[in-house]
């Protein structure tokens, strides 16, 4: 692990199928506020694979919620649906291996 990366990583990673419940933002917390006390990273990944249910403008509001409250993510969002070429990628070189 390379020196000036936190020793823990901690991750909230909501579906942007509509606005954040009660469980999603207490979920988040608990995540923000474990990452914090170890003086680690807090990472957001948006999960937004499930393309039918996701809702127009849900990213934008969940980043915007967090922000309000106070729960600022480390380094850019990860939006798994910009990811696709990553996974496909590592299937290949399974798959090249006979690993699958």
């Amino acid at each position: 692990m390379p020196a000036n990366r936190p020793a823990y990583r901690g991750r909230f990673a909501p579906s942007p199928t509509g606005p954040l419940h009660f469980g999603s933002i207490v979920t988040a917390l608990g995540s923000y506020l474990q990452a914090k006390s170890n003086h680690g990273e807090w990472l957001l990944r948006i999960e937004d694979i499930d393309i039918p249910r996701n809702q127009p403008g849900a990213t934008e509001e969940i980043l915007h919620i967090l922000e309000k409250l106070g729960l600022h993510w480390d380094g850019e969002p990860v939006i798994q649906s910009q990811r696709a070429h990553a996974y496909s990628a590592i299937l290949t070189q399974l798959a090249d291996r006979n690993l699958i």
